[in-house]
């Protein structure tokens, strides 16, 4: 007979995990095209482009950026903790 399979599912808790730290590697990606992206906006021709709209608009993803970062680290380092708390538990 065969050995037991391991089932096909993670654990919630571990599956969650993953997913914070997959958001987390994504995070500067994302923030590198929102940066990006105002080169790629219209104008007209011979017009300069419109630096005061820009510079808010960089402002607010930078804003963006570091509030998502901070929930990301927040959100992670409690699961992290737990994950680290409860293995400790079972060692004794």
């Amino acid at each position: 007979m065969s050995a037991p399979r391991e089932p096909l599912f993670l654990a919630r808790e571990t599956f969650r995990r993953r997913r914070l730290m997959d958001a987390a590697r994504l995070l500067p990606f994302i923030g590198l095209f929102l940066i990006l992206l105002p080169v790629l906006w219209p104008t007209a021709e011979g017009e300069a482009p419109n630096a005061a709209l820009e510079g808010v608009y960089l402002f607010a993803v930078w804003l963006l950026l570091l509030g998502a970062a901070w929930a990301l680290a927040s959100r992670l380092s409690a699961v992290m903790n737990a994950d680290r708390g409860r293995a400790d538990d079972e060692r004794f």
